[in-house]
């Protein structure tokens, strides 16, 4: 394409700002700083604060990493982990009564089972001396793949001690998501000993995984309870475009790839509708994609009026998410922390304060100035 240079340098250095824009329409908050907390990390995946005070970290690679005291140190004893791709070692968290039963869960992509590859595993042990013991195999996925996409996994306990954990399609859309009978696309719920629930919603469907507790997922990447209603909420990878935020309820079809708002990379439709009945549409949807990862909620009165917001992670734009509720509906947006980084994992800490684990940086805490 040839341009006309008898347009004036000002409209088109505009054009060039609008184009260049068009991607992220997300106004960017500047009054937002941050302080590194644990640095020089490549992926922290997940973490979680011990009641010491000190951090437990995931790093994708295959390590656990234990930052006490500004010294970080290597947990030993964890399983075999296949790093493949969006594989490796991902969330992880604590029982909801740590203090009295010791039990640490952790999500990784695991070569054990059936087949070539991996699929995603769910395990809990105890940290004993920098080690992992007792280590408990909790749920596997099956079959293995060679693929190296859609891994999930973020857990979730609820206010009942149910376990709750999502595993993305694995690349398998045509099969996995909407097939009860196969691991993948799927967001799945346990007690906290990997038994099974006698109310999940699929334990009388013949053939079924019984494990199941929503489907029609492509690859959710956070989740989190409501603070006010105790509802799980989720949000998931669309392809190009499409991202959704939902809110999990048993049983429900959230219609992947049967329905979505994302397009083949190649631009061309993957379906005729957005919406379809019988499957459940998303509370808010990002088009273009932001690539969401991680997710928190503010409840604490350490930001002020930002009480309440969601905070989403973008590995495509490199930034903080702030989302304003109103009625379970996003109602504006806006970016913290622009162009930090590939934000991966978010928690809220025992200070009531925001951490943000961010690729190639570390863990950082958000500071509103």
């Amino acid at each position: 394409m040839l341009f006309n240079f008898k347009i004036p340098v000002l409209y088109f250095a505009l054009f060039c700002i609008v184009t260049s824009c068009a991607q992220d329409k997300n106004p960017i908050n500047p009054n937002t700083d941050y302080e590194i907390i644990v640095p020089e990390l490549n992926n922290p995946w997940g973490f979680v604060f011990l009641p010491d005070g000190s951090i437990l970290i995931t790093e994708k690679e295959g390590k656990l990493i234990h930052y006490k005291n500004k010294v970080k140190t290597e947990v030993t004893g964890l399983p075999e982990i296949d790093v493949r791709g969006q594989g490796g070692l991902l969330d992880i968290v604590l029982h909801p009564d740590y203090h009295n039963t010791g039990w640490i869960y952790l999500s990784y992509a695991s070569p054990k089972g059936s087949g070539d590859g991996s699929n995603t595993a769910i395990i809990r042990a105890k940290l004993m001396n920098n080690t992992l013991k007792d280590v408990q195999l909790l749920y596997k996925a099956e079959p293995n793949t060679t693929k190296g996409q859609h891994f999930g996994s973020r857990i979730v306990f609820d206010q009942n001690n149910y376990l709750y954990f999502s595993i993305g399609d694995r690349g398998e859309r045509d099969s996995n998501p909407q097939d009860l009978t196969r691991d993948g696309g799927k967001i799945y719920r346990l007690h906290d000993n990997g038994s099974i629930p006698k109310d999940n919603p699929f334990v009388s469907t013949p053939h079924a995984i019984t494990a199941i507790y929503s489907y029609g997922h492509r690859n959710p990447q956070g989740m989190e309870l409501h603070p006010e209603t105790g509802a799980l909420w989720s949000h998931e990878h669309g392809p190009k475009g499409g991202d959704e935020l939902n809110e999990i309820q048993s049983g429900k079809n959230y219609g992947w790839p049967k329905v979505t708002f994302g397009k083949n990379y190649s631009g061309t439709s993957i379906t005729k509708s957005a919406t379809k009945e019988g499957m459940e549409p998303p509370l808010h949807h990002w088009t273009p994609s932001i690539a969401p990862s991680g997710m928190a909620f503010i409840t604490s009165n350490a930001y002020g009026d930002w009480k309440g917001s969601l905070l989403v992670g973008s590995l495509k734009f490199q930034y903080l998410n702030r989302c304003v509720l109103k009625n379970n509906k996003v109602i504006k947006e806006e970016r913290l922390l622009n162009g930090i980084g590939r934000v991966r994992s978010i928690n809220q800490g025992p200070d009531g304060m925001i951490y943000v684990g961010v690729e190639q940086l570390g863990i950082v805490k958000l500071k509103r100035l």
